[in-house]
């Protein structure tokens, strides 16, 4: 008997999916997908600006007018490559279907869905599937009995199961810690056996007597030891910051996430190492993506375009000021920091300004990681040059964003496909050192 004909799907994507990923429209396999005209509409208003949003805007675009080349793109179109399906705009037709008389406002997101519904009406033989980043828009569309579905690429699968970068041992010899305070390190078969463990991982070595702190260099294929050691005057509390600093100061490591609840010292840690190595980089880039409040750009604000920045860059200017207040105003590390800002030898700037540079011999710390998209990480760790470092640091379970979760965030993204490359270590920060009152918080409330 012969195999029946795997049927193709139509998949219509929402705007949210187009400004996550301008190439999604590849994504499908061979199904076909069809963008209703009023996601053109909206990225018409996104086509402007230096944000990601923007540039993903653009270049979709692009790729549709070149894919089009005088076709009607009210017809499908082959997508490229003979394994994808076709492409075409939806517009009104026929009999269109009424949302106004389900929902009470007249907005984008009812027109999306009104036209995948329609196409459901006119397509009764093939799955029409609403894909969109927006929760909300997938429980509308199911209710009113279309199939909906988040866009899955770049989505990891258990947050969960997420590379911690550390694990701890309780069956290391006391003669094994022992080596490792005598001699800074021990052979990879003393502490794991035959387990072969992740480069640049860090472990917590615990035997009946004493225990030891230490790092697997994929260099020498070695334990070594981790010290406590201070960076610029901020020393580390606990273990995962002690593992956060080594690998922050540890020149054959290139990038770096750290990740962990609010009041973990992520962005302090990273901070204080970039300054503690001031002397190996031409500059220190503090930088975070900018999330406006109600969905409001910064146009908004009032004054210009410093005044417009400045209470989303105040959080950095707090940890710099920490930094420095640690030392009296006399001292040279303390007026280092104020030279090292008039000098611009360290800048804190919103990421849009990062786009489309070079960045060589710079220390580079991104904060707030997560609201960021994968292709957003990608764009920055492509702008590093020679002798460049980069910082991610982030809370993967505080999004700010509202079509980014614990599991399609750039930060969790990056943790997951680039674990166990010997240029990057990764630490997960556990345990809040910001105060007892905040650890109350985080823990009870």
């Amino acid at each position: 008997m012969a195999a029946a004909k795997k049927v193709k799907k139509i998949f219509v994507l929402d705007t949210s999916v187009i400004i996550y990923s301008h190439d999604s429209v590849l994504n499908f396999a061979e199904h076909d997908v069809a963008i209703p005209i009023t996601v053109l509409e909206e990225l018409d208003q996104f086509k402007k600006g230096n944000d990601t949003k923007n540039f993903e805007a653009r270049e979709f675009i692009r790729f549709i007018d070149k894919l089009a080349k005088g076709q009607s793109l009210s017809d499908w179109i082959p997508l490229n490559g003979k394994t994808k399906g076709n492409v075409k705009v939806l517009m009104p037709s026929g009999d269109p279907f009424d949302t106004d008389n389900i929902f009470l406002e007249d907005i984008p997101d009812h027109k999306i869905l009104g036209s995948a519904l329609q196409l459901q009406k006119e397509e009764k033989n093939r799955p029409v599937i609403l894909v969109t980043k927006d929760i909300n828009l997938r429980l509308k569309a199911k209710s009113c009995g279309l199939s909906a579905e988040d866009y899955e690429t770049g989505k990891i699968k258990d947050v969960s199961d997420l590379h911690s970068g550390k694990k701890q041992i309780e069956s290391v010899t006391t003669e094994t810690v022992d080596e490792l305070y005598d001699k800074y390190h021990c052979s990879v078969k003393q502490v794991l056996g035959k387990q072969k463990p992740v480069n640049n991982t860090f472990f917590i070595l615990k035997s009946d007597k004493n225990s030891a702190l230490g790092f697997y260099n994929a260099v020498t294929n070695q334990i070594d030891k981790v010290e406590k050691r201070s960076a610029y005057g901020i020393k580390p509390k606990n273990a995962e910051q002690a593992f956060a600093i080594h690998a922050l100061m540890n020149p054959d490591i290139k990038l770096i996430t750290i990740q962990g609840v609010a009041g973990t010292g992520k962005t302090l840690i990273a901070l204080a190492s970039a300054l503690e190595q001031r002397k190996e980089f031409k500059q220190i880039y503090l930088a975070r993506p900018i999330v406006p409040l109600s969905n409001k750009d910064i146009g908004y604000l009032p004054g210009d375009i410093k005044s417009k920045l400045n209470p989303y860059m105040e959080p950095l200017w707090d940890n710099l000021k920490f930094i420095q207040h640690q030392y009296q105003e006399h001292e040279r590390e303390f007026l280092n920091i104020t030279d090292m800002v008039n000098k611009e030898k360290l800048m804190i700037q919103p990421l849009a300004y990062i786009r489309g540079r070079s960045l060589s011999n710079i220390y580079f710390i991104v904060d707030e990681a997560q609201n960021l998209t994968p292709h957003e990480v990608k764009t920055i760790i492509t702008r590093a040059g020679e002798n460049t470092k980069i910082v991610f640091t982030g809370d993967i379970n505080q999004i700010d964003t509202p079509y980014l979760d614990s599991q399609s965030n750039g930060l969790s993204y990056l943790i997951d496909k680039v674990k166990g490359h010997e240029l990057y270590a990764h630490i997960t920060l556990e345990k809040g050192e910001r105060s007892e009152l905040a650890n109350l918080a985080n823990d009870v409330l």
